[in-house]
């Protein structure tokens, strides 16, 4: 991949493939990457569909989901995964508003916006909202001490900084279960 073009195609099995590069279709692939409800492959299946225009064949999906892959990340892969201090559902509306600012239009109204664009714009938002959750919760996740202000920001705004955890149907199903047992002592 090349930082200084932006993919519209790749070359898939000797076939070339449009993408859905627009940033929303990108969060719509993560937010299935992310569904606890299936499982990995399954996830990884509907991912590729979603991102590639025309089904890519069996025998090519690991290669799709290679390049698919190395795409979500603009084709710089960590050596190490980063603990997560970011979700991009819970924290949408800061998201928005910070990379509004950064990128000087209302993103959501432009008809298409590639996915690096997107990330480009991401990766400039300096000191506001978004930096503010992150620091806090990498301080909570790191057990360092916040600063007063950190702490008056926490308090008022908990729900917002405590990453929400997702269950799986399973999972929920399970704790309801456990509740109505405890709830009937």
């Amino acid at each position: 991949m090349n930082a200084w073009s932006l993919p519209q195609t790749a070359v898939i099995g000797g076939v070339t493939y449009p993408l859905h590069a627009d940033y929303r279709d990108v969060l719509q692939i993560i937010g299935y990457l992310t569904d606890p409800d299936r499982p990995e492959y399954l996830r990884w299946r509907i991912a590729v569909a979603l991102f590639y225009e025309g089904e890519v064949p069996s025998e090519h999906q690991q290669e799709a989901m290679e390049y698919l892959a190395d795409f979500l990340v603009c084709g710089e892969r960590e050596d190490k995964p980063s603990p997560k201090l970011l979700d991009w559902e819970q924290d949408a509306q800061v998201i928005v508003a910070d990379v509004n600012k950064v990128a000087g239009i209302e993103i959501r109204a432009v008809p298409y916006l590639h996915w690096w664009t997107f990330l480009a714009y991401f990766n400039a938002i300096g000191e506001g909202q978004l930096s503010t959750l992150v620091s806090i919760r990498d301080k909570l996740r790191t057990g360092k001490k916040l600063e007063k202000w950190e702490q008056e920001y926490y308090r008022k705004n908990k729900s917002r900084v405590d990453l929400k955890k997702r269950y799986s149907a399973e999972e929920v199903a399970e704790q309801e279960r456990l509740k109505r047992l405890l709830d009937g002592r």
